[in-house]
C-alpha cells in the first residue's frame, strides 16, 4: 500500500493568518498545499489565481498540488507558472482533447493527475492510464468548499481500485478530494486512495490554532 498523504486545501484558509497556517503545515510535515484554480466557466465560482500561487511559493518550499478547473486548459498552461516540483490535476470534462491536454502538460516535468467529477463514470481513464501519474476523484461536484460528499462517490472509489488492479496499474495514485472528513478518510484509505484533500471538514476546522491538531486526527485516521 503506498504511503499517505495530505494536501491541505488553501482555499478554505484565512489569509489573515496564512503564513501562521503555512507554519503549522511545515512542523506537521503536510505533504502538498491544494490550491484550486477556477475561471468562473467550467465551475460557477472564481478561485485562487497565477498571482496568490507565486506568492505562496515564496512563503513555502512544500509541493503545490494544483487542481485546475478551468474550461480547456491546455491553453493556459503556461500562465500558471508550474514547476516541476508540482503535482498538477487537470479535468477529464474541460476539454474535448484530453490527450493533446495531457501531452501539452508533459512539457512542464510536473506528475500529471486526470481529475473526474461524481458523475463522470470511471471507464473514461481507459485510454490515459498509460500517460497519467494519478487520478483525482472528485468526492463532490467542484468549485465550493463545504459541500456535503456525493455518496454514491464512495462506491466509486472501491470500483476505480478494482479498475486499476484489473488493468495491473495500481502504480496510479488515487487523490480524493472533497468533504474528506477523517472518518470518510479511514474508509477511502481501505480502498487504495493515498493522497487526502483536506479542508473545512477536517483541517480547517476551528480556529488557526486548532490546526495542528486537526491534522494530527487525520494523518491518524488514513494510516
Amino acid at each position: 500500500m503506498k504511503k499517505s498523504e495530505i494536501s491541505a486545501s488553501m482555499m478554505c484558509s484565512d489569509l489573515v493568518n496564512l503564513k501562521q497556517t503555512i507554519d503549522i503545515f511545515e512542523k506537521q510535515k503536510v505533504e502538498y498545499l491544494h490550491i484550486d484554480v477556477m475561471d468562473g466557466e467550467f465551475v460557477p465560482n472564481i478561485g485562487l489565481g497565477v498571482d496568490y500561487i507565486s506568492s505562496l511559493r515564496k512563503l513555502t518550499n512544500i509541493p503545490l498540488d494544483l487542481h485546475l478547473m478551468i474550461k480547456e486548459p491546455e491553453y493556459k498552461l503556461s500562465w500558471i507558472g508550474i514547476k516541476e516540483t508540482d503535482m498538477v490535476s487537470v479535468h477529464y470534462e474541460s476539454t474535448y482533447q484530453v490527450q493533446r491536454m495531457l501531452d501539452k502538460l508533459n512539457l512542464f516535468g510536473c506528475r500529471k493527475f486526470l481529475a473526474i467529477n461524481p458523475a463522470t463514470p470511471i471507464w473514461v481513464l481507459e485510454e490515459v492510464l498509460d500517460y497519467i501519474d494519478g487520478i483525482n476523484l472528485l468526492m463532490v461536484n467542484p468549485g465550493f468548499a463545504g459541500q456535503q460528499i456525493v455518496q454514491s462517490t464512495i462506491k466509486k472509489a472501491e470500483k476505480l481500485q478494482l479498475f486499476l488492479r484489473e488493468r495491473d496499474k495500481e502504480n496510479i495514485i488515487i487523490q480524493v478530494d472533497g468533504n474528506i472528513t477523517p472518518e470518510h478518510g479511514s474508509i477511502l484509505r481501505q480502498y487504495g486512495a493515498s493522497i487526502f484533500v483536506g479542508g473545512t471538514s477536517s483541517i480547517f476546522k476551528g480556529n488557526v490554532e486548532d490546526y495542528e491538531h486537526n491534522v494530527e486526527i487525520l494523518r491518524e485516521a488514513i494510516r
